[in-house]
């Protein structure tokens, strides 16, 4: 069955990253210059269009009225080591690649589509790593990204003294999720590490700071896509609705 909506790609001249980047976005049918559109931006993006099959659910959730309109934008890295050297809380990129998601990308859709202009319209999600950015993201510009999602973050030292320190958090919404199964995940420097333990702790931060939050564990859930991807179908309209 053919995709209901359009998928385009565009591409910035980062000067932050001194690269190239693609973007992956993704309209609703109905899609039209005269209405305005939450955006969704994806790091991971090729997994989340692949194997979490977002324009699918974009396709039915628009239909089934179960969210507003919405545009799903991905942004894909070129390998582990780049995904590590942007998401990693301390990667060498991570810095500049925030800038590059407030500076530029921000701006270059707010051109490019009849976006609301506000941070409550906007959402950074992602999986393992790539949550850890959006939170990480969203904790410095509150005002630029008012949702988050992330679906089993890697949290660490520095994750929850970010989340500790947050003055402004309570301007996120934040819908996050760990599987029960994860106390022994493989990262991708070869470590095998307890996700669920600083997951909980993480929690525990977050329940405290009085944004609307969300958080779940999945029970037998495991850091693999076949959980991830079943999430979807509830977080999307809670983010978007």
């Amino acid at each position: 069955m053919g995709r209901k909506g359009t998928m385009r790609e565009e591409q910035i001249k980062s000067k932050y990253l001194e690269e190239t980047m693609v973007l992956k976005i993704y309209q609703p049918e109905m899609f039209s210059p005269l209405y305005k559109y939450n955006i969704c931006i994806m790091q991971d993006g090729d997994d989340y269009f692949q194997m979490g099959r977002i324009a699918t659910y974009s396709d039915r959730l628009h239909d089934e009225d179960e969210i507003t309109n919405t545009v799903f934008v991905g942004i894909h890295y070129h390998d582990k080591k780049d995904r590590r050297m942007k998401y990693h809380p301390t990667g060498e990129k991570q810095q500049v690649y925030i800038k590059f998601l407030v500076q530029e990308v921000v701006p270059f859709l707010d051109d490019l589509l009849p976006t609301y202009h506000m941070g409550q319209s906007r959402a950074l999600i992602g999986d393992s790593l790539a949550g850890t950015l959006a939170l990480m993201t969203a904790i410095k510009y509150p005002n630029t990204f008012g949702k988050v999602m992330m679906q089993s973050p890697y949290v660490d030292d520095t994750v929850l003294e970010a989340a500790r320190n947050a003055t402004d958090i309570h301007k996120i919404d934040i819908y996050h999720t760990i599987g029960t199964n994860e106390t022994e995940v493989t990262t991708t420097d070869g470590k095998v590490m307890d996700f669920l333990t600083p997951n909980r702790a993480l929690n525990e931060i977050l329940e405290k700071k009085g944004m609307n939050y969300v958080y779940d564990e999945l029970e037998d859930g495991d850091h693999t896509w076949k959980y991830w991807q079943k999430d979807l179908k509830r977080a999307l309209p809670i983010l978007f609705d």
